[in-house]
């Protein structure tokens, strides 16, 4: 199976730049609400959300996601084929094993790149040379998806469901053609409970993982933060059911689960975690907030075996603006690098707050300069590229 690249026509961009607009005001007027404590909500579209500390139930053995026989024939081996010097090209499909991300050399592997903002609003960086200047210039090896659910003119809130899954498909297609790794990532934020939208979320990720069967490059994320006292137990009992469905079409695929208060309690999850191969948990942070309380929690859900991936973080504070503190998102990188934990940066756009990594002023979907950077996209830029032993 061939990967073609696929172009935007004029009228979806334009269609979706008007949503971007109007979308962009309510974002705006919501993140005047900073977060203070460190169980505040990693989000950068930020309304205003009540946060509860009930505990979860727990359960005392582990639910199993169902096998399921597939629905369709499995891909030839050519679904995926790049060159050998890209990301994929050198680890091939990974796996879990023993709580790490593995490549198929059996080699511990370790994801960073960026997250677009919402899709809906900022379309017009979902493009090849968008995610070429990630890779070649950033040493990215990953690119995240985001596409808000219930959010204005998210895929649950009367956004164009075709449109956006045509850009999700647009965007593996980029990252499958330049050897990425690229997550899908079902962004829910306001709705809270997964379960508000389950029947929309297995329509969703049955089509994609059916679109995207045999490409050994994508990651499923299915549940971006859960919040506002939603239970380990019902985010659970959401997985298995998304997760069958994801089965169905690829047995293989990595899947990443949401934890709850925003993706932070990792903790509840290395207790009573879902039995299956190839799960992750999700933990998001946002250094000028969350700082070595998290990173406590997170090193004892790893040191449990849990299978961490911080598939979003951010240098400013929970609001996903206010002030950077590079220190603190320093001792974070530090972590992760020592722990193995791949990690993705929020966010590739250019709205006007402290996350995003591109100037407002600045309309280039691709080839930055470092004077067209934020504060927050200088950092991410020379911290990503000393990854790579580049200083420039």
């Amino acid at each position: 199976m061939s990967i073609f690249r696929k172009t935007l026509s004029c009228a979806v961009l334009a269609a979706l730049s008007t949503c971007a607009l109007a979308g962009c005001g309510k974002q705006d007027a919501a993140n005047e609400t900073a977060a203070t404590s460190s169980e505040a909500p990693s989000a950068a579209i930020t309304e205003t959300i009540s946060e509860s500390t009930t505990a979860p139930e727990q359960t005392s053995v582990p639910e199993t996601v169902e096998a399921q026989p597939a629905e369709t024939e499995p891909p030839s081996s050519e679904a995926l084929s790049v060159d050998a010097s890209t990301p994929y090209g050198q680890h091939g499909a990974l796996h879990v094993e023993n709580g790490k991300l593995t490549d198929e050399n059996g080699n511990t592997v370790q994801l960073y790149g960026m997250s677009t903002h919402g899709i809906a609003w900022f379309p017009q960086y979902i493009n090849y040379d968008s995610l070429r200047t990630l890779r070649d210039d950033w040493n990215t090896n990953c690119i995240r998806l985001a596409m808000y659910t219930a959010e204005y003119g998210g895929y649950c809130a009367g956004g164009d469901k075709e449109q956006l899954k045509q850009l999700v498909k647009d965007g593996v297609s980029y990252a499958t053609e330049l050897g990425m790794y690229v997550i899908v990532d079902w962004h829910i934020l306001s709705d809270g409970n997964p379960n508000s939208h389950k029947k929309e979320a297995k329509a969703f990720f049955r089509e994609m993982s059916r679109e995207f069967k045999g490409y050994n490059n994508v990651i499923y994320e299915i549940c971006n933060e859960p919040n506002n006292g939603t239970s380990w137990k019902e985010i659970k009992s959401y997985a298995r059911s998304v997760i069958s469905t994801i089965r169905k079409n690829d047995k293989k695929a990595v899947i990443v689960v949401g934890t709850p208060t925003w993706s932070q309690d990792v903790d509840q999850a290395a207790a009573d975690p879902i039995k299956g191969d190839n799960i992750m948990y999700a933990l998001h942070f946002y250094a000028a907030t969350h700082k070595a309380d998290l990173r406590n929690k997170m090193i004892a859900a790893i040191n449990k075996g849990l299978p961490v991936f911080v598939t979003e973080y951010g240098i400013c504070d929970a609001s996903g603006n206010g002030a950077i503190d590079k220190e603190e998102a320093n001792r974070w990188v530090q972590t992760m690098d020592e722990y193995g934990v791949s990690y993705i940066a929020w966010n590739l756009s250019n709205k006007q707050e402290s996350s995003s990594i591109i100037k407002s002023s600045c309309s280039k979907v691709s080839g930055f300069k470092k004077s067209d950077l934020s504060d927050e996209g200088k950092w991410l830029y020379s911290m990503l590229r000393k990854k790579a032993g580049l200083t420039k």
